[in-house]
């Protein structure tokens, strides 16, 4: 079956396996981690795809799905449930014997080019699903089209010290490509690779079907196909993007990012009635704040009850923080309870676990400097016993 004729048909790669997370992705699928209270990583591309006009999203899984499946449904909280496109979950399946998982990037949309090609899209537009930032897609989709580019590539300036760890495009005056470096020692320049590329499809088709028949291929994206490309004189250009944008890969980067979206002026302002993101929000009561609460510099979503003291901090959907309890510097995912006399600093702590009474995490009273003791950690559905100590860096 063919569908109306597309410009762009986004596909997002969702099926990572985020080990760096740890406990927080034992049985969770990356990009369906939590954020911000109420949301979940892979609410980010979903919006950014809607408030572009992409009406037609892939998304490709793989890596423990069931949640993330469950939370996409049929796309309705996005505007993504319409009969021509939509948003379809894809994961690997079997051709003829056996199945075979997505062997990287470029193979997992290799898989379904049969899915791409019901629309006959001009475009394709390929994302991370597990990237916080607000993005608008067609100005980028503009410039392509003006430069007549068989790939764009989205670039942020990062700092000299940081283009090691990232694939480096190197740049004219006018935006053309004419070298790619991934992880340089020592780099040209300090355009990094967002993860975020607009390709025109029957060019990527070619180099997709090229790219599976050659067994010596990692099927990645950045280490094959953009490479290939730009050797065999294709046009490729970068395109600066200016905004907030995160890998949240790691514990410290999780933290972090959750750490931007408080205060006053916040460094991602999830709230400012621009580009909005949106999310799957179960039907939860108000928040209850108790007279004896204390809360500073905090968020606190729908349908918690809070108690104790909150100072810097992200409280989740559903989440209880009995009386007494202390919080600082810390995120805290849905439906966690934390019981009374509890002490949590500089913590990332997992959906539906449990803190018994007194118990201290990442609380060393030697050291209140979070870069000398990084993160601690509670995973997923885990309970910290009562008097539990869990020192600075911890992973329980």
């Amino acid at each position: 079956m063919r569908f109306k004729k597309k410009e762009c048909v986004a596909m997002i790669l969702a099926g990572g396996q985020g080990s760096r997370l740890m406990v927080l992705t034992e049985s969770t699928a990356k990009p369906a981690v939590p954020f911000g209270g109420k949301y979940r990583l892979i609410d980010f591309p979903l919006s950014n795809c809607v408030n572009s006009g992409i009406d037609t999203v892939g998304i490709l899984t793989q890596y423990q799905p069931l949640q993330l499946n469950e939370y996409i449904g049929n796309g309705s909280p996005w505007g993504l449930n319409s009969s021509n496109g939509g948003i379809h979950v894809l994961s690997p399946y079997s051709k003829s014997a056996s199945s075979e998982w997505y062997k990287g990037t470029a193979n997992a949309i290799f898989q379904n080019i049969s899915f791409i090609d019901r629309y006959n899209p001009s475009h394709v537009l390929i994302l991370s699903g597990d990237h916080v930032y607000k993005m608008d897609y067609s100005l980028m989709m503009a410039e392509h089209v003006k430069n007549k580019a068989d790939c764009t590539i989205a670039v942020l300036n990062v700092s000299f010290e940081e283009a090691s760890r990232f694939g480096i495009m190197n740049a004219d005056e006018n935006g053309k490509i004419y070298e790619f470096e991934e992880k340089p020692k020592v780099p040209k320049s300090t355009k990094a690779s967002m993860g975020v590329y607009v390709f025109r499809w029957e060019v990527l088709r070619e180099y997709l079907i090229s790219d599976n028949e050659d067994p010596s291929s990692s099927n990645d994206f950045g280490k094959n196909i953009i490479p290939k490309m730009l050797g065999d004189g294709h046009r490729l250009f970068a395109y600066e993007f200016n905004g907030y944008w995160k890998d949240v890969g790691t514990v410290d980067s999780l933290w972090q990012a959750n750490m931007d979206v408080l205060g006053e002026e916040p460094v991602l302002n999830m709230r400012d009635g621009t580009s909005t993101i949106y999310a799957r929000n179960y039907a939860n009561p108000s928040s209850y704040i108790a007279p004896e609460a204390e809360i500073v510099n905090s968020y606190v979503a729908e349908g918690s009850k809070v108690y104790g003291k909150v100072h810097n901090s992200i409280i989740s959907t559903g989440c209880v923080i009995e009386k007494d309890a202390e919080i600082y510097d810390s995120f805290v995912m849905p439906d966690t309870t934390i019981e009374n006399h509890s002490i949590i600093r500089y913590s990332i702590i997992g959906e539906n676990a449990t803190v018994h009474a007194n118990a201290r995490i990442g609380d060393n009273p030697q050291f209140y400097d979070k870069h000398k003791w990084g993160i601690t950690v509670v995973g997923k559905d885990k309970v910290v016993e009562q008097n539990k100590i869990l020192l600075p860096k911890e992973v329980y």
